[in-house]
């Protein structure tokens, strides 16, 4: 696999393709379905609402720990095995539980052997890609056609046949990530000077926690749609197969955007790609507290590519930016930890109270203001941080 200097191999990027396509057909056919499976077990929307909160809250220590091992190890290929294996195992056995107090453990293990693989993964391909590292988009593209592939018909066969239809197609599909992750060359930086000397640079740099304070913005915004989606639409009147459909319209508008983020980076920089997606992600969340049509709602998850893809582009590529050399694992671990991690964490349980006192629509309006006042606040502070930053990372931030 080719580092910093000429193109990656075409095996290398054909294994990353398959395993972001495999990764995220995976998800798409059991996360959605999960608030489901749960109503169906007959808990409280209160407790929908922390099972919902404990993967995202999780992923923030998972993640961050994690791909803090793998880098001071130097054992990249080894946690990403191991995390892959781990989940495969704890989502096995949530499909067979029922009691709420039997699922917390389960739920806590399945997030912790979660947290790192994506982290790993994204931090792998950006060394692969080198100089070239603009081009992440176009294959972390296959993650949407995945997704978008796998959402309808997951869509039918739990209609058809039932929920265990879900987890069953989740094993199968993370079964063959096990076998990609085995055989794909996971490349990684060398540490320059020691772990701890690069993490504390990391930590201190006003850019990096600033950026680490919109994405947390973000992702509690955004978890509301992610963790109520299906209950929104089950809600207007959608079918399963609808639901399912609603994850292909949203992976159009993905795709896209990974398709073009190599020409989105160059042209407007990450800082305004982040706040962008943000501004988009509110305009998605009001649209959708102000229909009762399930038409007008399909429509709406056109707005999935520019919030969430949008934002999941430009934070890769800035997480990479101002990691310190070795420290890539690490630094895209703090990045998804604090976006689906606390902000996620954040927004699921929060969203889960609120949707329980005053229902879905009220829920998304919220959601609405807190990320616009999140946007203004970023400019804000960025404005009045412009001085000097412990580190520089180049013009086009």
């Amino acid at each position: 696999m080719t580092g910093t200097g000429g193109s990656p191999a075409p095996r290398d990027e054909r294994l990353a393709k398959s395993f972001y396509f495999f990764y995220y057909a995976a998800m798409a056919c059991l996360f959605p379905f999960l608030v489901l499976h749960y109503q169906q077990l007959g808990l409280s929307g209160r407790h929908i609402g922390l099972l919902a909160a404990i993967p995202p809250g999780l992923i923030l220590v998972g993640a961050a720990l994690w791909g803090a091992v793998a880098d001071a190890t130097q054992q990249h290929r080894l946690v990403l095995g191991l995390a892959v294996a781990g989940t495969l195992a704890s989502v096995a056995l949530l499909s067979t539980v029922q009691a709420f107090l039997w699922l917390l453990p389960v739920v806590v293990l399945m997030a912790l052997c979660m947290a790192p693989i994506m982290p790993l993964v994204d931090n792998s391909v950006m060394e692969m890609l080198g100089r070239q590292r603009n081009r992440y988009g176009k294959l972390r593209l296959w993650g949407a056609v995945g997704w978008g592939a796998a959402g309808p018909v997951a869509g039918r066969l739990v209609e058809s046949f039932g929920l265990a239809l879900s987890f069953r197609a989740y094993l199968a599909l993370m079964a063959a990530c096990l076998v990609i992750g085995l055989t794909m060359p996971v490349a990684h930086g060398r540490i320059s000077g020691t772990f701890w000397s690069g993490l504390r640079r990391l930590v201190a740099d006003r850019q990096w926690l600033l950026f680490l304070f919109l994405a947390f913005t973000s992702g509690a915004g955004l978890a509301v749609v992610h963790h109520y989606l299906f209950l929104f639409l089950e809600q207007v009147g959608a079918s399963r197969t609808l639901m399912g459909f609603a994850l292909t319209i949203g992976t159009v508008s993905e795709m896209a955007v990974f398709f073009f983020s190599d020409r989105l980076l160059s042209r407007w920089g990450r800082r305004r790609l982040l706040v962008a997606s943000m501004l988009f992600g509110a305009l998605r969340v009001f649209a959708y507290s102000h229909t009762s049509s399930v038409a007008v709602a399909l429509t709406c998850q056109l707005l999935h590519g520019p919030s969430f893809a949008l934002l999941w582009v430009a934070g890769v590529s800035y997480a990479n930016a101002l990691a310190p050399a070795g420290l890539g694992a690490t630094a895209q671990g703090q990045f998804l930890g604090i976006n689906f991690g606390l902000g996620g964490a954040t927004g699921a349980f929060v969203g889960g109270l609120v949707y329980e006192q005053v229902g879905l629509q009220v829920m998304y309006r919220w959601a609405g203001i807190w990320l616009l006042c999140g946007a203004a606040a970023y400019l804000l502070a960025t404005r009045l941080l412009s001085g000097p930053s412990p580190r520089t990372v180049g013009p086009n931030l």
